[in-house]
């Protein structure tokens, strides 16, 4: 990871690449945690993370699920829902620089229960695609995956 004053300046200059999970359970629900940090602090949100630099898109994919679910998934068991521009006038260090991600959407589907990190989220919840198309405190960019 870099040191703060130097991931300030990255955010300055470029996007940032993510991976966001999209996990559904067998009912259809979808996998929402009320984010701890900025940007998007206080959302209800899919988990998710950057990619490193050097990583592959399976070594971070695998990372990502353990570290935001708590087990380890495999890259093959992932749709790739697309990529999508998330713009924030904030980033993780406060007010500015703003933050841009292009965030690379998958979706799992999960049958076992998870003990889920709080490190990133406060609580976790699961909602139905109707629910979380009109619940207010669902972030816009997590809404954008279920749109037509």
């Amino acid at each position: 990871w870099l040191e703060k004053d130097e991931f300030q300046r990255v955010l300055s200059y470029t996007p940032l690449v993510s991976i966001d999970l999209v996990i559904t359970n067998a009912s259809g629900e979808v996998l929402l945690g009320k984010r701890n940090n900025r940007p998007a602090q206080g959302y209800w949100f899919v988990p998710g993370g950057r990619i490193q630099k050097n990583e592959s898109l399976a070594s971070a994919f695998a990372r990502l699920t353990a570290e935001e679910l708590g087990v380890k998934q495999e890259y093959t068991r992932a749709q790739l829902l697309g990529a999508f521009d998330h713009f924030y006038t904030d980033c993780v260090f406060g007010e500015s620089p703003s933050t841009h991600y292009v965030a690379l959407a998958h979706k799992v589907t999960l049958k076992e229960e998870l003990e889920l990190p709080k490190q990133q989220h406060s609580e976790y919840r699961w909602f139905s695609i109707a629910e979380l198309l009109t619940e207010e405190t669902v972030h816009e960019n997590t809404r954008a995956y279920f749109q037509p």
